[in-house]
């Protein structure tokens, strides 16, 4: 049933699939102190992806207020086309889409999966589009080139040249981040040059912690208890003039000392944010959350982090093929395994736990505070991914002080220096060997540059002339 009209907000922000960074980009625009008090958010929970982009426009035709909207922001998971045709009353808003990843692109594992509409949708939803905007270079390249392959797909009749329609749309707007860089490195330094006897605990200065979180959701104009409509102006009002106005001044007033700490996770509800688990595979998996002083006894030994989701595009066999490999030649190392994991969780995560059982440190999905615990004390974060197109979690780990070993593909050397990419397996292997020798040689001179790139302080103006009308 259609909602009554919505008069006070001209901002309508809509995303299917509301969780991992989808949820966190639509909560950072929803809390600035110029867009927030002009926003509705209209959402869906981050699950059964596949039905969101199928069917999220019907849903949303029936349940988006009717009001005086002048900006219409998406994530490229909705299909703009067929909401606009359901709802003409929308047609005369600015409509921005944002991807976070493109379909064109994602890896099958044969391409008989490959489900031609997604990337249509997409493509579709593009056309309609006024303003498309994507989180990388390599993203946007990425799906205009292959638009042209992917519609060879239909057998006759095909659309031509619709890549030049849509080229003079497209804009690369970063993936803000709202993290403050820690620098630990000079913490981790005397730690492993103490004597291990020596208390590390009494070496630490105390930290602020970085889980402090914002529990309050904006307050709901839909009560669809499967669904998200929220007026933002509530969240603004009682947050803002503290919480939030302490992120937007924390990078500027950090980033001149170079002691940064992550203010993300005030931007994140926990409830939402949470996998469940569902399925035989993923609810048998046996978790393992650090404790405090686990954590504090990885500076002797290289901690390496694999922050990502348990999928098969992430490519997890190439990583746990070099831990095998460190293993086998007796190195010593330990690893923290985590990030989300979904329904069906490859078969490699069961093995590589039994395998590297002596060596964990934490295993599976970690709330935000432990997460960032976890980071802090890890030296090394690796990726061996097949499909990325921004990696809001390596960058995450960059700013708590890990290393970034990426492979030279993707969007990695977009984001990057070349010192922190390999090319092939041997060089992975060759990279985290030297770092098992001497941890502490695992440093980023330059993290603070990387991480101000990608900073909401930085790129808050571009967000903000999206909104203009």
């Amino acid at each position: 049933m259609i909602m009554e009209t919505c008069v006070d907000k001209d901002i309508i922000l809509i995303e299917p699939f509301f969780g991992g960074s989808h949820l966190q980009l639509i909560e950072i625009i929803s809390s600035d102190k110029l867009i927030g008090p002009r926003c509705i958010i209209c959402s869906l929970p981050a699950k059964k992806w596949q039905w969101r982009a199928r069917v999220s426009a019907l849903y949303f035709s029936q349940t988006i207020p009717f009001g005086n909207f002048k900006v219409l922001f998406a994530s490229s998971v909705l299909n703009l086309a067929e909401l606009i045709a359901l709802r003409p009353d929308l047609a005369q808003t600015k409509k921005v889409v944002y991807f976070h990843e493109n379909q064109l692109i994602y890896p099958v594992q044969q391409q008989l999966e490959r489900d031609f509409q997604y990337g249509y949708n997409q493509i579709l939803t593009s056309m309609v589009a006024d303003k498309v905007i994507f989180n990388s270079t390599f993203n946007m390249d990425t799906f205009l080139s292959s638009i042209s392959s992917h519609l060879k797909l239909i057998p006759d009749h095909r659309p031509k040249n619709l890549h030049e329609q849509i080229r003079p749309k497209c804009q690369v707007v970063y993936f803000p981040l709202i993290l403050c860089v820690n620098d630990v490195s000079v913490e981790k330094e005397r730690e492993y040059e103490h004597d291990s006897s020596h208390s590390i605990a009494n070496e630490k200065p105390e930290k602020e912690s970085p889980c402090s979180i914002i529990n309050e959701m904006p307050e709901k104009v839909s009560k669809d208890s499967d669904s998200f409509v929220y007026s933002t102006e509530t969240l603004y009002k009682k947050n803002h003039s503290k919480d939030l106005k302490t992120i937007e001044t924390a990078e500027e007033s950090n980033s001149k000392t170079g002691s940064f700490k992550s203010f993300e996770s005030l931007l994140v509800n926990p409830s939402l944010c949470t996998v469940t688990k569902r399925g035989k595979e993923s609810s048998s998996l046996n978790v393992i959350a650090p404790t405090d002083v686990q954590l504090q006894a990885c500076s002797h030994l290289l901690h390496i982090v694999w922050p990502h989701r348990w999928e098969h595009d992430k490519n997890p066999e190439s990583f746990f093929s070099a831990l095998f490999q460190l293993q086998a030649d007796g190195y010593n190392f330990l690893v923290s395994v985590i990030g989300e994991t979904f329904s069906e969780i490859p078969e490699i995560f069961y093995t590589a736990q039994q395998l590297l059982k002596d060596r964990i440190v934490a295993w599976g999905y970690q709330n935000r505070c432990d997460y960032f615990k976890i980071l802090d004390s890890a030296h090394v974060a690796v990726s061996t991914a097949h499909h990325e197109f921004f990696g809001v979690s390596m960058l995450e780990a960059v700013s708590r002080d890990c290393y970034p070993l990426c492979p030279k593909r993707l969007v990695y050397p977009e984001i990057y220096p070349d010192q922190c990419l390999y090319s092939t397996q041997a060089q992975l292997v060759k990279r985290l060997k030297r770092f098992c020798q001497k941890p502490i040689c695992a440093k980023l001179s330059n993290k603070i540059e990387i991480i101000q790139r990608y900073s909401w302080t930085n790129l808050r103006a571009s967000y903000r002339t999206l909104f203009t009308v």
